[in-house]
């Protein structure tokens, strides 16, 4: 918007000059429409076109009666304008003359819609006017719709109230259009059966105009869903436009029922089937407004028994078992409905049901290994038909209420799982099984001896040995050397169980070997490991040359020993400068090692005490 009135001109060229009164030589440019914004200041301009040496000029106001008011004059004093406003009007703020002559208006209103007459008096130039027409525009309030809050039938062969709209304060009268689904609604002003609008405008105290729009329709089924609202269209200077939306709003129709739609409520499958001991709901609905009642009931030797009655359209069972299954009604309590239209929907319940598994033979079977022929069945009661399947750790065996194992060895023994299922009821299944026992005779197996040799054994290696046995008792695992540790279970190794024994290779394991034996009170079975050729140490000999020496130190020993007890005899006594002051030799007690082995070896050639003649010249005559 802008801050400054608006004139607008004419085609017409001389409707900017104002007509000459009393002669012909005085001409004024006054805009013949001026348009502005209210609240804005209007500038009313009226220049004498021939610059005259003397006039007068006045403004005045003409009322709606025609009357003329003056409001202000200016005379020329020279080469200054002299400007007298007269009457105020009442107008707050006032009436003001600028200094070129020009009228203006603070702060437009609608009031001061009016036409202003401009006066030029020029002496013997003559007498001339002009007139300014005056309009004033104000933007509505939001535009506020009020729709009818109460039930509309569409049975009514009538057009019954929808809403009104209501467009406040503003200027001009603003103009209500009416919009369903965004689309503009082509309503009559004349009253008829099938849809009109009526308008009502009221001036405000403030001079500002409110307008009042009603609209009537005959509401069909289709605008239960339907969104209505309205717009308030203003105009603006200059020949523009401006509108204004109110909020949407839907009706409540009332309809008769002409579908009913009766179905199994989740959780259901796509066959119809519900499971045994789930909780279930029947849903019923109709289509007409406001919801019906609606009565559920159950056949039974073709009379109903009824169930439940609501508004809900919901009935539900919990638990449902088998002796439910059977036909089940829903019927919608829809007196406005048409008589050709079916109220009543009938749909059948299927229970779904799989009693627990039996079989044939208890929680363990027992047979013999290489038996002939072993059959065990698996049987149930269940509606629809359940399909039945064998399996072994997961390993599909295959279908159908008889397992046939034929012949039985070791490998058939473990658990075998009989499985029932339907295909057309997800989740509804049952499982039993049983363990298959093979009895028999032990059967043993031998790894290979740990390290694996390469180019024979030697005395001294140090090789681990593993025996492992199946059967039924458990076979005991046992070795003909010591050291042998427990049987103990091979993970995943289907009923084997493993020892081992670890040991140092000898010669006489070499020719003997090494036997490890499995047995149960069905039989025992054996396994000898061989290690050929045993070769000898690289270091035997010096062994040897070790175990000499430690003889040879023994043998020292003892003669030394023997040596002591004869010096320890009373010898004859000597003067006590001629007596030996040698003593026996500290022998050690501790094991000699091999370098002292050696240094016996090496002296042993001298003589362990000195010789008989070295005291010769010391015995007594």
């Amino acid at each position: 918007m802008e801050d400054f009135a608006q004139e607008v001109p004419r085609d017409n060229p001389d409707a900017r000059q104002g007509t000459g009164l009393w002669g012909e030589g005085v001409h004024v440019s006054v805009p013949p429409l001026v348009e502005v914004m209210q609240g804005k200041k209007v500038t009313l301009d009226c220049t004498p076109l021939e610059n005259p040496d003397h006039f007068v000029l006045e403004w005045f106001l003409t009322d709606r009666s025609g009357a003329r008011h003056r409001l202000a004059s200016v005379e020329q004093q020279g080469s200054q304008l002299q400007g007298t406003v007269h009457d105020f009007r009442g107008r707050s703020p006032p009436y003001q003359l600028d200094s070129q002559g020009r009228l203006e208006l603070p702060q437009a209103q609608v009031g001061d819609e009016r036409d202003y007459v401009c006066v030029v008096r020029a002496g013997a130039s003559g007498t001339t006017e002009a007139t300014a027409k005056l309009r004033v525009f104000a933007i509505p309030e939001t535009t506020e719709v009020i729709p009818n809050r109460g039930t509309l039938s569409v049975m009514e062969d009538f057009a019954q109230e929808i809403a009104t709209c209501n467009s406040r304060n503003g200027n001009p009268v603003p103009r209500i259009t009416w919009y369903k689904n965004g689309q503009l609604l082509d309503v009559p002003m004349e009253v008829n059966s099938e849809g009109y609008m009526t308008s009502r405008t009221v001036r405000e105290a403030s001079g500002l105009q409110s307008l009042t729009s009603t609209l009537y329709l005959r509401p069909s089924k289709a605008d239960r869903e339907a969104s209505f609202h309205c717009a308030a269209h203003y105009s603006l200077p200059l020949g523009n436009q401006g509108r204004l939306d109110s909020s949407p709003f839907h009706l409540t129709l009332h309809y008769p029922t002409e579908n009913v739609r009766f179905w199994v409520g989740s959780p259901s499958t796509t066959e119809g089937w519900v499971r045994e001991g789930d909780s279930i709901q029947l849903l019923c609905r109709g289509d007409g407004s406001p919801s019906p009642e609606y009565t559920f009931f159950r056949l039974q030797d073709k009379q109903e028994k009824m169930l439940t009655i609501n508004l809900e359209g919901n009935l539900t069972l919990v638990g449902v078992n088998r002796s439910q299954s059977g036909t089940y009604g829903c019927r919608v309590e829809d007196y406005d409905a048409a008589e050709d239209v079916q109220l009543t929907k009938i749909l059948e319940l299927r229970v779904a049901y799989l009693d627990s598994l039996e079989l044939s033979t208890g929680e363990e079977l027992s047979v013999l290994l290489n038996s002939s022929r072993t059959t065990v069945n698996c049987s149930t009661r269940g509606l629809p038909a359940p399909t039945l399947r064998w399996t072994k750790d997961s390993v599909p065996l295959g279908d159908g209420p008889t397992l046939s194992l034929s012949p039985v060895t070791f490998d058939s023994a473990g658990t075998y799982v009989c499985e029932a299922s339907m295909s057309t009821v997800p989740f509804l299944s049952r499982v039993r099984s049983f363990k298959l026992l093979v009895q028999g005779s032990p059967e043993l197996r031998a790894e290979e001896m740990e390290p694996k040799a390469e180019g024979g054994w030697t005395e001294g290696d140090e090789v681990r040995l593993t025996c492992l046995a199946r059967g039924h008792p458990e076979p005991e695992l046992t070795w003909s050397q010591l050291g042998g540790r427990p049987a103990e279970p091979v993970l995943g190794g289907q009923g084997w169980v493993s020892s081992s024994l670890t040991l140092k290779v000898t010669s006489a394991l070499g020719r003997e070997g090494v036997a490890c034996e499995a047995s149960n009170p069905h039989g025992r079975v054996s396994h000898v490991f061989h290690f050929g050729t045993v070769a000898p140490q690289t270091a035997q000999a010096g062994v040897a040359v070790m175990a000499v020496a430690v003889s040879v130190g023994l043998l020292l020993l003892v003669v030394a020993a023997f040596y002591c007890m004869r010096r320890k005899a009373p010898p004859p006594r000597l003067p006590r400068q001629l007596q030996p002051t040698q003593t026996c030799p500290q022998v050690p007690l501790s094991t000699p090692t091999p370098a002292d082995a050696a240094r016996v070896l090496i002296t042993s050639s001298a003589p362990p005490y000195p010789h008989p003649n070295a005291n010769a010249a010391l015995t007594p005559s």
